[in-house]
């Protein structure tokens, strides 16, 4: 898995490489950190596949945002991802764009 940041302002842009499972969540969890960013941007583009542990931490990431006021955008989810998202209900909690 690889995880690379952007910032543009207020607005921080997480992009993640490969698979998220519970062998790479804590790795996945060690790059959200989200500093001043008020809208955070986690781009699943390269994700082909996402387990439950995937989904808690993007569950608590969006808990952590919308706690301090900001928000969290999930943008370029891949179909099979997005199968789990809707399959769970997530996709109607998250903000996918």
């Amino acid at each position: 898995m690889e995880i690379k940041t952007k910032n543009e302002g207020t607005k921080l842009t997480i992009s993640v490489s490969g698979r998220v499972d519970t062998v790479t969540a804590p790795e996945f969890e060690a790059g959200l950190k989200f500093g001043d960013a008020t809208c955070v941007v986690i781009d699943l583009e390269n994700v082909p596949y996402m387990s439950s542990a995937g989904l808690r931490l993007l569950l608590t990431a969006h808990k952590t945002m919308l706690a301090s006021g900001g928000e969290l955008q999930i943008a370029n989810v891949q179909p099979s991802v997005k199968e789990v998202l809707d399959i769970t209900g997530f996709s109607d909690i998250l903000n996918l764009v």
